[in-house]
């Protein structure tokens, strides 16, 4: 049953993190958050964590007073696919590999996948079975997974030489195995990318979790259906995006890191970030990764120190975050974590009673028998211990505000801290500095290291701050790198909001040596045909494509909003409400940022900005920023020069300015970075090395567009 037009409607997002399941309840007209709800993540129950989220759903809309009925979206993150690798509770995997005569020289090797250690001690070791393709007769595959059935294999993996092109093989062994009753997964199913090995190795991970996951959904989604829901059932991938149920029961691996997923999609569509670096601030260790052109940064996952082929989020986790405890040399702080009070059991001094600090003293312990003797806790009168944290420090310096997650009255951290201080014969301040510094100080390489790989513009990169303890760290390093930070309001259930309002998103790539502009066409619709099909309404799809020229390696990916997020699009932002987000990004006022182009779906802004330089010169620079019309920032440059043209002239005109812009020097050729934009599409040239490459992805990105519609060239240029 569809809501009625006249009643609001709601959409529902669910984080299963390691510790909790958190639930909100998001308003679908102006993403406001209605309600929130969590409970302890049901691990150990016999429905899995399913169990935790089901509880979480009831008990948000029971809370909040709304009709089932008029949920029109839920959908929620899981660890367990990541859990399950990690923890080695994974089910035993048998390959039926095939190739023909010719290639099964190499294809048998490169087919029998090695152990994978998943865990200390816990290992995956898949059975193997080769057959030449011309001898794969019905009848032996039968026998062969009869063989392997016997002997305790649980999943079937079906891998094929070559099977991009030809999955044939690969569908008769899964066609069979669903015969005997076996869950089968084909590599053509997960990646259509050659590597035999690497294609295997993928296809093995992601059949050794199948059965836990499609019960898992299978128990979701019925309970949901229970409930009175009837709006589709999303799952958050590890690359950003979600994906209907029914795609996560055929390719559950595609979830590993969805929980870092979830906060970036929370960056990306509450707080409207274009290019950041976002920190999951957690209580133990904190998630660092990228946003860049409004997307998240993607590689392949490792598993047990293997490539796949999965895409996930590119995330370092540093172990360091607002429950890392301080540890002492001396009269020094010789370090802050790994360990945090939460893994030792005690609790934050910082949210204790000044009360329960009475008659404080120092004293150094092993949270575990093989850590060193060297973390600090506080055991006061009562024989009750406190932990002192980053948390508390931060409280001390001001640095967590009120409205914070992380934000308590000072009184309980002075009093802590003020005990730790005297051991170190400093100021309280400066022992809440002391351990700030220590914390920032594996957080900062980090950043510069994430600054430099993919090349962000340091006075343009925002640092987002996400989950409970980001008040904790990011302002602090934020004023030591000279840096800009947003926090959320809603920073400790940001995972949740990401899930609610995540896009739709799939990935398809191809090795395709020297593609041209049909070839890049074909991939493009392979990935809007993808995604329309994993829910995306197709009127709002984008769509991006990446070449990789060393590898030839095409990669193309879509994304898009759900039906009904998708009417909300009708609601875009005025020309004046779009200059004021630009001209707020620059730190300009708004009278000084001009319009140089429009496309359609996009407004593109830029600014004047001049710097003192030595003596009387000044440098001049020009901030770019191209912004939809809901009012995100997709591309943000700090200098740069804007073209506005139409379909016809703009690949003479991209040819103009790639050549005025190359630089020869000497033996080396630096290239522009450019863009260019028709309607809300963005076509990434940054990074191509050719000119006749870029027309190739013009030519691509313009495909079937009118003449005379606008097109708009951005060029990246350096300072002057």
């Amino acid at each position: 049953m569809q809501p009625s037009s006249s009643r609001p409607t709601y959409r529902i997002g669910i984080d299963v993190g390691g510790t909790f399941t958190k639930a909100v309840l998001i308003s679908n007209s102006d993403y406001r958050v209605i309600g929130r709800y969590s409970v302890l993540t049901t691990h150990r129950n016999p429905r899995g964590v399913a169990a935790g989220v089901v509880e979480v759903f009831r008990q948000v809309l029971s809370q909040s007073a709304v009709d089932p009925e008029d949920v029109v979206f839920i959908a929620h993150s899981t660890t367990q696919a990541t859990n399950a690798l990690l923890e080695g509770d994974v089910a035993s995997v048998g390959i039926i590999a095939t190739a023909s005569r010719v290639e099964s020289v190499l294809a048998r090797g490169q087919s029998a996948v090695k152990e994978i250690q998943l865990a200390p001690g816990r290992f995956l070791r898949p059975g193997h079975k080769f057959f030449k393709k011309e001898e794969a007769s019905e009848e032996k595959i039968e026998s062969a997974i009869e063989a392997m059935k016997s002997e305790g294999i649980k999943v079937i993996v079906a891998s094929g030489a070559f099977s991009v092109d030809d999955q044939s093989a690969e569908e008769q062994v899964m066609r069979v195995a669903e015969k005997l009753q076996l869950p089968a997964t084909g590599g053509h199913e997960i990646t259509k990318l050659y590597g035999l090995t690497t294609r295997t190795r993928t296809a093995v991970i992601n059949a050794s979790i199948l059965p836990k996951m499609i019960d898992t959904a299978n128990m979701t989604e019925s309970s949901v259906r229970e409930a009175g829901i009837a709006a589709p059932l999303m799952i958050m991938r590890g690359d950003g995006g979600v994906m209907d149920i029914k795609e996560m029961r055929r390719r559950p691996a595609v979830t590993m890191l969805s929980g870092p997923a979830a906060s970036v999609a929370g960056a990306l569509m509450h707080l409207k970030v274009s290019d950041g670096i976002y920190f999951e601030v957690g209580g133990t260790s904190t998630n660092i990764g990228v946003i860049r052109n409004g997307q998240p940064t993607v590689k392949y996952a490792r598993v047990g120190g293997h490539e796949t082929f999965i895409n996930s989020l590119d995330v370092r986790v540093v172990g360091i975050a607002g429950g890392s405890m301080v540890r002492l040399r001396g009269k020094a702080v010789a370090d802050v974590g790994p360990r945090s009070a939460h893994i030792a059991g005690l609790p934050y001094a910082s949210f204790a009673k000044p009360e329960e600090l009475t008659s404080l003293e120092l004293e150094t312990f092993r949270p575990f028998d093989d850590d060193p003797e060297d973390y600090v806790a506080l055991r006061a009168g009562s024989g009750k211990r406190f932990a002192i944290t980053n948390t508390c420090a931060a409280n001390v310096l001001g640095y967590a505000k009120p409205g914070m997650h992380a934000y308590v009255d000072p009184t309980s951290a002075r009093l802590a801290i003020s005990v730790l201080a005297a051991h170190l014969n400093v100021s309280v301040e400066d022992a809440a500095r002391n351990i700030l510094a220590c914390a920032a100080g594996k957080v900062i390489p980090v950043i510069k290291a994430l600054l430099s790989e993919y090349r962000l513009d340091a006075d343009q990169t925002v640092l987002v701050g996400e989950g409970g303890g980001a008040a904790a760290l990011i302002p602090f390093v934020a004023e030591r790198m000279g840096l800009i930070f947003k926090i959320s309001a809603d920073a400790e259930v940001i995972s949740s909001i990401g899930v609610a309002l995540a896009l739709v998103r799939e990935t398809v790539e191809r090795i395709i040596p020297n593609a041209t502009a049909e070839d890049l066409q074909r991939i493009k619709r392979e990935a809007f045909d993808a995604v329309v099909r994993l829910g995306a309404a197709p009127a709002n799809v984008e769509i991006s494509v990446d070449v990789d020229r060393q590898t030839h390696r095409v990669r193309a990916i879509a994304t898009g909003a759900s039906e009904m997020r998708a009417q909300d699009l009708s609601k875009e932002v005025t020309e004046t409400e779009a200059r004021q987000v630009a001209a707020t990004s620059m730190r300009l006022p708004v009278g000084q940022v001009q319009l140089k182009a429009m496309t359609g779906g996009i407004r593109i802004f830029q600014g004047t900005i001049e710097e003192p330089r030595l003596l009387l010169f000044k440098r001049r620079r020009h901030p770019i920023r191209a912004v939809d019309r809901e009012g995100v920032i997709r591309i943000q440059r700090a200098n740069g020069a804007v073209v506005a043209t139409n379909v016809a002239d703009s690949l003479s005109q991209l040819s103009q300015i790639w050549e005025g812009a190359t630089v020869y020097n000497g033996d080396s050729v630096i290239r522009p970075d450019m863009f260019l934009v028709s309607g809300s599409q963005i076509t990434d040239l940054s990074g191509v090395i050719s000119l006749e490459h870029a027309l190739e992805m013009g030519r691509s990105g313009l495909e079937g567009v009118p003449s005379d519609a606008p097109v708009a060239l951005i060029s990246v240029q350096g300072m002057r």
